[in-house]
């Protein structure tokens, strides 16, 4: 249990039927008259949802703990995405949709964390930016700059994002896990 005063960004609450909530910001507010009162801005854990809720000032709120361990992917095993931790050598099996949007970009070797409540795998987070391999995309033409336009591009994962006219297929790029968006060439 903590109070609202307690809060703090990323600190994961257990409101409204034991649902998990993670704080993504929050302000105390003292207005001139009245109470004081907490404004957040919440985001459901495992669906992602975004809301904003007011606690009044000091009133307690139940806290979740949430396990974040740095996890190294090893393997697909069906439907299961196999993580290894890197100081136990204990293997996890995630399910796809706890792993979501971030299988897009997980290659063998990668480092992920996991979070994980009560034994549950809640979601897996990569870091900002990852680099990968272009497996496939249409070969470049004279003229093409890079002030022009975009061409689809297959990562090694398979994942289809646009890159600009003058990438190569094989060339190494970096990538936004969070938009999908191509950030530049990556220099060997």
């Amino acid at each position: 249990m903590a109070t609202t005063n307690d809060l703090k960004n990323g600190m994961v609450l257990k409101l409204d039927n034991d649902q998990l909530w993670s704080v993504v910001e929050f302000q105390h507010v003292k207005p001139g008259k009245g109470p004081a009162f907490v404004r957040t801005k919440l985001k459901n854990v495992l669906s992602g949802k975004i809301v904003d809720k007011t606690f009044n000032a000091g009133v307690k709120v139940e806290t979740a703990t949430v396990d974040r361990r740095d996890m190294q992917f090893s393997y697909m095993d069906g439907d299961y995405f196999v993580f290894m931790d890197m100081q136990t050598y204990d293997q996890l099996h995630v399910s796809r949709p706890a792993v979501g949007d971030a299988a897009n970009f997980l290659i063998e070797g990668f480092t992920a964390t996991v979070a994980t409540h009560e034994g549950e795998v809640l979601y897996v987070e990569l870091p900002a930016a990852v680099e990968l391999t272009i497996q496939e995309t249409e070969p470049g033409v004279q003229g093409d700059r890079s002030t022009g336009g975009t061409k689809p591009a297959t990562l090694e994962t398979g994942h289809q994002i646009q890159v600009p006219l003058f990438i190569t297929t094989g060339e190494k790029i970096k990538v936004d896990t969070r938009t999908s968006d191509y950030l530049g060439r990556v220099n060997s």
